[in-house]
């Protein structure tokens, strides 16, 4: 009789684990009135600038464990992302759309759009188009972006 007890506890201690677990797994869209998603929005318009100029504000958003990947497939980390290569400077660069997605209280995924034009070796101009998924983490208080996918796609005009 008391083997059957425990029985039932440890399932009740299972069962209750895999519904408060689920509960925190739980996933909502973020108002764009949110000053998170206003912070968040504002940070990766800096970030869609920085291949047209600087944004040394960027190292505070980027965290040092950063790691994301190219449209070509290559990795790179948080050097590389908060770089400007000032001998191939892009112009226009714009962000588009940007919806974020929150996971319990310190996961955020940011689902975007940018664009920018560029210029070959030529001297031809090209716009470049990306959509990308960020995702954000909160430490000690603090919003940043631990990965980053980016895919080119065509350019609507």
């Amino acid at each position: 009789m008391k083997f059957l007890s425990i029985i039932r506890a440890s399932l009740v201690f299972c069962v209750g684990g895999f519904v408060s677990s689920s509960y925190a797994q739980e996933s909502r869209w973020g108002s764009p009135e949110e000053e998170t998603v206003k912070f968040m929005i504002a940070a990766e318009a800096k970030w869609a600038s920085s291949a047209c100029s600087p944004q040394p504000d960027l190292k505070e958003v980027i965290a040092d464990d950063f790691q994301g990947t190219s449209p070509s497939g290559r990795r790179y980390d948080k050097a590389k992302a908060i770089a400007t290569d000032t001998k191939s400077v892009s112009r226009d660069c714009q962000l588009g759309e940007v919806k974020v997605r929150f996971f319990g209280d310190s996961i955020a995924i940011a689902y975007g759009a940018e664009s920018a034009v560029s210029k070959a070796k030529d001297a031809k101009e090209t716009k470049h188009c990306l959509i990308w998924t960020d995702t954000w983490l909160k430490r000690a208080g603090k919003w940043q972006i631990v990965a980053a996918q980016d895919t080119n796609i065509p350019c609507s005009r």
